[in-house]
This record gives C-alpha cells, sequence and structure tokens, in this order.
C-alpha cells in the first residue's frame, strides 16, 4: 500500500487542458449582474411579452406600493419601506434606499414619491430611449479585472471610504 502511495506521488500531475489554451486563463470572466430595481421592473411585464413599458411600470408601483406597512394612510415610514425592499427588491437595504424615494424629506415615502423615483431608474435603464425595457437592458456586465460593486475600476476591493 505504501508503494502505490509513492508511486502515485511520485507521477506528475497533467492538466486536462494546457494552460496556453484554457480559455478562463487568456482573460477574466465576465459576471452578469443585475440591480434589484432592475429586477422589480422585470416582474412588472404584466402581458408576459418580456417587455416593460411605462403604463406597467406605474400600475405595478401600485400593486406594491399597497403592500408596504401604512400605505393605506398614502405614506410609508422608513421602516415599512424596508419591510417593502425586503419583499419587492430582495433585501432591506437594497437600492434604491427610503433616503432616495422620500424627496421632500419628511421621512415618509408617498406612492408618488416611489412612482417618480422607479421611473427615473427606468429612464436610465431604458438604453435605447424606445419607452420600453427589454430584458437585455437590464442586465449589467463585469469582468472580473474591474473593480467593484459598481464596476467601476478601483472602486470596492480593498478600498476604503471616509474616515473610521
Amino acid at each position: 500500500m505504501l508503494a502505490l502511495l509513492l508511486l502515485v506521488q511520485a507521477v506528475p500531475a497533467v492538466p486536462a487542458v494546457p494552460p496556453a489554451q484554457d480559455p478562463s486563463r487568456a482573460r477574466p470572466p465576465a459576471t452578469m449582474l443585475v440591480e434589484p430595481a432592475a429586477m422589480f421592473l422585470a416582474a412588472c411585464d404584466a402581458n408576459g411579452d418580456a417587455r416593460v413599458t411605462a403604463a406597467e411600470r406605474d400600475a405595478c408601483v401600485v400593486r406594491a406600493f399597497v403592500t408596504a406597512d401604512g400605505a393605506q394612510k398614502g405614506s410609508t415610514g422608513y421602516i415599512g419601506y424596508a419591510d417593502w425592499a425586503q419583499r419587492w427588491l430582495g433585501d432591506r437595504n437594497a437600492l434604491p434606499s427610503p433616503f432616495e424615494m422620500d424627496r421632500d424629506g419628511d421621512n415618509r415615502i408617498t406612492l408618488a414619491e416611489m412612482q417618480a423615483r422607479f421611473a427615473a431608474v427606468f429612464d436610465r435603464l431604458d438604453a435605447d430611449h424606445d419607452g420600453l425595457l427589454q430584458r437585455a437592458e437590464l442586465i449589467g456586465f463585469r469582468s472580473a479585472a474591474q473593480g467593484g460593486p459598481e464596476g467601476a475600476p478601483g472602486e470596492g476591493r480593498g478600498k476604503r471610504r471616509g474616515r473610521r
């Protein structure tokens, strides 16, 4: 048994693909990213045509807004919004944040504020400016060579922001 183990260690391992031909070594792989607001907007496709119109977006925001704590009174607070974000965006800290939503700074988020914020996100994502969001417009790419969560070189990874 000992002789067999010594023999196995003596035989060099041969890679399945030579390093020069390994495509993963040629350049870093890209990562597909979808931001939480884009996932929410993709779910607004009411007729199943894989495109989201402004009308579908507005109706979807109304349907989602009424599920927020306090929304029946016309607005929700930041904690209610965090609960809403957990349900509809996937995380309590997902963007857009309650600070982005609350445009008048009254610590309450109204349906009009939420609709305005998602309209702005919709317009930003609508790359061809045709008034429709298609799936390809909702996906972003970041290569491993790019740093940080935003995909911009030098952002994130190992960088400290601000003072302690």
